[in-house]
Parts: C-alpha cells; sequence; structure tokens
C-alpha cells in the first residue's frame, strides 16, 4: 500500500497517474461502518479496473477547530488506521495534514483542489460524512460540485443486527471509557488494540506472586477506562494471554499514578524496553480496595482464571475481516 503525506496547498506532482476510486472519511477505529464504505469503495474499483484509494487524516480535524482543548484520544492512531486500511485492501493512501488553512477551503474548492486532482472517477463516503461546514458540505450536495466528473456513491448508516443505533467513532469511544469493551469490539469488528513500551515499575506484583509487566501506553492512545481485562499481550512476533489492571493500586495508597499492569501467563522473562501490543478482550471487574494483600492476591487468582478461560476462547466478533 502507497502512502502519500499531504500539506494544504496540494502539490500535484505527488499524485500518481491514473483514474482511482476514491473513499474519505476520517475513519478514526476503521468500525464496521468504516469498513462497510470502504469495501463498497472496493467492490466498484475492482469492477472497474482501478486502483483503491483513500483520502484520510493524520489527525482529529477537530482539533484545528480548538474542539478537544484537552486533547484528543484515539481508536486507531495514524499507523494503527494505515495497518488497518492496508489489511482492507487499499491501494493508495492519501494522508492529509488538517491545517487551519486546509480547514478554510470552500467545499467547490475542496473538490477542484483535492477530489478532482486525485483523479477520482468514483467518491465514496459514509452518509454523514461532511467536507465543511455541514449545511453546505454534505454528501447531498457533492454531486453539485462534483459538476459531472466523478461519481459519487454515498453508503448508508451502517446498524449492526440487534443493535438501535448507527455504529460510531463517537459510541465506540464511550465504551472503551466506561470499560466495555467487549461491546465495543462487536462495533469495531475486531479486538481493541493499543501499544505501549514495557517500563519499570514498583515490582509489588512479584512480591505476591503474580509479577507484571507495567506498560507505559503512548498519550494519544485510548485506553480503556479503569478495571481489570482480559488481555493478550505481543513481544516480539507473539501473543501472550493475560490480564491487565488500569488503575491506581488503591489497595497501597490513594494518590497513586494510573499505570497499565500485566500479569502474563506462564510467562518469565525480563522485557524492559520491550514495545509491545495489547489486545482487550473483556472487562472482569472495577478496582477495588482490599483490606490487605492476602484478600487481594485472593482475588487475583479467581481473576487469573477467569481470563485464562476468555483468552483461550475470545468473544467471536461477527464478520471479523481485520485484526
Amino acid at each position: 500500500m502507497q502512502v502519500i503525506r499531504v500539506h494544504h496547498p496540494l502539490d500535484k506532482k505527488i499524485v500518481p497517474a491514473g483514474p482511482v476510486v476514491l473513499a474519505m472519511g476520517f475513519f478514526d477505529g476503521v468500525h464496521r461502518g468504516h469498513q462497510e464504505v470502504i469495501l463498497q469503495a472496493k467492490r466498484i474499483a475492482q469492477k472497474k479496473g482501478l486502483p483503491l484509494a483513500v483520502l484520510t487524516y493524520s489527525h482529529a480535524p477537530g482539533i484545528a477547530y480548538r474542539q478537544y482543548p484537552g486533547g484528543f484520544k484515539y481508536l486507531s492512531t495514524t499507523s494503527r488506521k494505515l495497518d488497518l486500511l492496508e489489511q482492507l485492501g487499499v491501494d493508495l493512501v492519501y494522508l492529509v495534514s488538517f491545517t487551519s488553512s486546509f480547514a478554510s477551503l470552500a467545499p467547490q474548492d475542496f473538490v477542484d483542489q483535492y477530489l478532482v486532482a486525485f483523479h477520482s472517477q468514483v467518491v465514496v463516503a459514509g452518509f454523514d460524512h461532511t467536507y465543511g461546514p455541514a449545511d453546505i458540505a454534505s454528501m447531498d450536495r457533492l454531486p453539485d460540485y462534483a459538476q459531472g466528473r466523478f461519481a459519487v456513491v454515498t453508503v448508508p448508516k451502517f446498524v449492526a443486527p440487534g443493535a438501535a443505533e448507527k455504529v460510531g467513532s463517537r459510541t465506540i469511544r464511550q465504551l472503551i471509557d466506561q470499560g466495555k469493551v467487549a461491546l465495543a469490539n462487536q462495533e469495531l469488528g475486531y479486538y481493541y488494540q493499543t501499544t505501549g513500551l514495557v517500563v519499570h515499575g514498583l515490582a509489588r506484583g512479584r512480591t505476591l506472586g503474580f509479577p507484571t509487566i507495567n506498560v507505559e501506553t503512548p498519550t494519544p492512545e485510548r485506553l480503556p477506562g479503569i478495571g481489570v481485562y482480559a488481555v493478550d499481550v505481543m513481544i516480539g512476533d507473539r501473543w501472550y494471554g493475560g490480564m491487565a489492571s488500569v488503575g491506581h493500586n488503591i489497595t497501597f495508597g490513594d494518590h497513586n499514578q494510573l499505570t497499565v499492569e500485566i500479569y502474563l501467563f506462564d510467562f518469565d522473562r525480563m522485557v524492559y524496553g520491550e514495545e509491545v501490543k495489547v489486545r482487550w478482550y473483556q472487562f472482569l471487574r472495577g478496582e477495588q480496595k482490599f483490606a490487605g494483600a492476602d484478600e487481594l492476591v485472593a482475588q487475583m487468582k479467581q481473576d487469573e482464571h477467569a481470563s485464562r478461560i476468555i483468552v483461550q476462547a475470545p468473544p467471536v466478533l461477527p464478520d471479523q475481516r481485520i485484526h
């Protein structure tokens, strides 16, 4: 998959020759709704014998509008998003830096300077996608701006069977924040994943008989809410089952920093400095303050038993196309 980074104004010399089918969207999480957009574009591209291109952004568009004063936590960082897009069979990604100058483009200028310049033969996006102010830059208006130079395909909202609402990034972020990773995974269509660096901790788990790795998560990534989870962790090229605690270790004090500590099953290696991936399967329980170490250890043994069962047979996901 070719990735072309774009900074406004577009330098047309970086655009490959030849027509494409173009899917566009921010695609945070590349969830099942996003997958429907991309896969519909892929079907059109295959039918026409054209490459499948995606126009997406290197950071949340709302940052340019000062919508996130506290910072934005992503379901998928840029590298993760590109990996997911590649798994879906995308040939070319235009990764646009969403700056204030780019944001100020009028809808017609955006179409002329980008969609036409990318040699789009067909442009595909979700029903609620906008490329400027919603009242003048909706998918309903896009054929007017296209002026017959490319076809427009609008993908309707995707509602999972049995669900009341469409699958959406905002809902999934809320589920992750609430610790409801199993439900989030159903809407993502894959198991939620974060990354991190193994760093030194207080080694308290080792004294309890549950040696843990402490994972320092990059600031832009969205961690699940406080609690204990069944997880897999990739170290090198191998996945290891475990249980993760996201919390403040309140049994040992009331003012501890938030940490991610993971006990890996049947694992006894020093892995400080390793970059790891964490795959989140299921929430087990909230953070509890125990009377002492013995009570904590008893609970951790129960958590381990439950986690081993889940990791050995993770919840089945619908239409899983990517990992």
